[in-house]
């Protein structure tokens, strides 16, 4: 509702405080990825924490993780940023070959979520 409120007085407000909106959203979700990971290391009482795949870009949570670490005494494994790919990007690859074999499905087909490549 805030950004409702806001826009209805600004209609630049978004393109005005896009910095400000994406920090806060950003900040927000880590507080809960973190939240959620203690009371995980909590009931396990595992410390060794690793994150992989596009997630383990984010510098807020690469940030994060560092922190605990030094501060909860976690031994957190992270890896250098040019490991951290998304499997979307994978799939946008498999996507273009196909393509370039002109290879369509028709308008009939049926998705299948767990389907090989």
């Amino acid at each position: 509702y805030f950004i409702q409120k806001e826009t209805a007085k600004n209609p630049n407000f978004i393109a005005q405080n896009r910095d400000d909106l994406c920090a806060s959203i950003q900040h927000t979700i880590v507080s809960i990825l973190m939240d959620k990971l203690k009371l995980a290391v909590k009931q396990t009482g595992l410390k060794q924490v690793a994150i992989a795949g596009g997630v383990s870009a984010n510098s807020g949570i690469r940030m994060a993780l560092a922190q605990a670490e030094t501060k909860l005494g976690w031994q957190c494994f992270i890896p250098k940023f040019e490991f951290t790919t998304d499997n979307a990007a994978m799939i946008g690859i498999a996507g273009y070959y196909t393509y370039l074999q002109n290879n369509f499905a028709s308008n009939n087909s049926i998705a299948k979520a767990r389907l090989s490549i």
